[in-house]
């Protein structure tokens, strides 16, 4: 709308200035026309050479002015409707002028030198909108990337790698390993805290039970009193089973130690334990069951990072954006930074520039060229055909004052 509106008032001043030229021609024609009628003087001598030089001036311009855009009066005169007939050529020299003259070093170096990327993004980055948007760019791209995985490669890259890293660890080392920590730490003993306590409790809540089998296996306890016997063997499991839990430094847990401790070593020298780790692996550490496993395990995480993805709350979220803001506030803070994006900015800008200042040139040599004639002689018409009618009002005011000029010389010499 706007561009049809510059162009309308373009048209409105073209044919305002026409009608002036064509006005003033039409007057100092009828001044002429007057003069050469009448008897005359000196005076209307004067007059009337002056009319007769400006009529020609006129008509001279006028020539000149409209040989530019079109045919004068539709005729096909040589060297006319120069713009359409020399459309091609007036865009390859138009190229090359703006390559040549303002795409040059001198001409753009002051202008790169201004150039200030950092200034622009610190303005776009400290804005809330754009930080929403980046992030919200982020997100989209890190969804896509994620839904556009292969479940099945990523599956399979999982288990192949798990394969080889579990074909590389010696399981009796890393058992040996961690029996030792759990050692060292006096995890053992706490477990034994815990399970005292419980068999304990058990023992007690199944008398019954204990006594059954007592006499399952000793019938003959059950004809002298097997309930007795049965109960004091229960009381002395008890309270050895308390006093083991309340003295830290009881005989029994030296001796769990102890044997933990012979596992360890056991565990680190002895082939056999190797032999039944490695068979272990064999048996149930194979790459189908592990390929099993992962694809499960990625598509369960997959889904879950897709879903915290969508949701803005999540702490997944909040992670992204925290770390977009970070990034932000150290990238404002940060003047040696902006001012190396500046750098390379310019020294890019301006290889750039006159890199490509020869296709600048082609782009505006190929538009031009693409143009239809009729149409690029009324647009340049339209740009400057306004200056132009005023050259013609100019040619009818100074060919009038020559031939007046002329004719006074004349007059007074010959």
């Amino acid at each position: 709308t706007g561009v049809q509106t510059c162009a309308s008032d373009l048209a409105l001043a073209l044919r305002r200035a026409k009608r002036q030229a064509l006005g003033l021609l039409g007057l100092v024609t009828a001044v002429f026309i007057a003069t050469s009628v009448v008897e005359r003087d000196l005076l209307l001598n004067c007059i009337k050479a002056m009319a007769e030089a400006a009529m020609v001036g006129a008509l001279a311009d006028w020539f000149a002015v409209t040989a530019l855009f079109k045919y004068p009066l539709g005729i096909k005169i040589p060297h006319t409707n120069l713009i359409t007939n020399n459309k091609d050529s007036l865009g390859r020299n138009l190229g090359n002028f703006v390559s040549t003259n303002f795409l040059t070093a001198d001409t753009i170096r002051p202008y790169i030198d201004k150039l200030s990327i950092s200034e622009y993004l610190n303005d776009w980055l400290s804005k809330d909108k754009n930080q929403q948007l980046i992030h919200s760019e982020c997100s989209k791209i890190i969804q896509r990337i994620i839904s556009n995985l292969d479940d099945e490669s990523i599956a399979e890259f999982l288990a192949t790698k798990g394969f080889e890293l579990t074909s590389e660890i010696r399981l009796e080392k890393l058992a040996a390993t961690s029996l030792l920590y759990l050692l060292e730490q006096n995890e053992h003993d706490r477990l034994l805290n815990i399970i005292l306590p419980q068999a304990q409790h058990y023992v007690e809540n199944n008398r019954e039970l204990i006594y059954k089998k007592v006499v399952e296996k000793k019938p003959i306890l059950g004809l002298i009193g097997g309930k007795s016997v049965t109960n004091q063997l229960i009381s002395g499991i008890t309270t050895f089973l308390e006093e083991i839990e309340k003295n830290p430094n009881h005989d029994i847990r030296k001796s769990v130690t102890l044997k933990l401790y012979q596992v360890v070593e056991d565990l680190n020298e002895k082939d056999d334990w190797h032999e039944k780790f490695d068979q272990i692996k064999e048996e149930f550490i194979t790459k189908e069951k592990l390929y099993e496993y992962t694809k499960d395990i990625w598509l369960r995480l997959k889904e879950d990072m897709l879903e915290k993805l969508s949701d803005q709350n999540a702490t997944f979220n909040q992670y992204i954006k925290q770390n977009i803001q970070q990034m932000i506030v150290s990238f404002q803070e940060d003047e040696t930074m902006q001012e190396n994006i500046d750098k390379y900015a310019r020294q890019y800008v301006y290889k750039m520039v006159l890199k490509n200042s020869n296709e600048v040139g082609k782009i505006i040599t190929n538009t031009v060229q693409k143009w239809d004639g009729n149409e690029l002689s009324e647009k340049m018409e339209l740009e400057v055909g306004k200056d132009l009618q005023y050259i013609r009002i100019n040619g009818t005011l100074v060919g009038g004052l020559v031939g007046l000029v002329i004719y006074t010389l004349t007059h007074l010499f010959l």
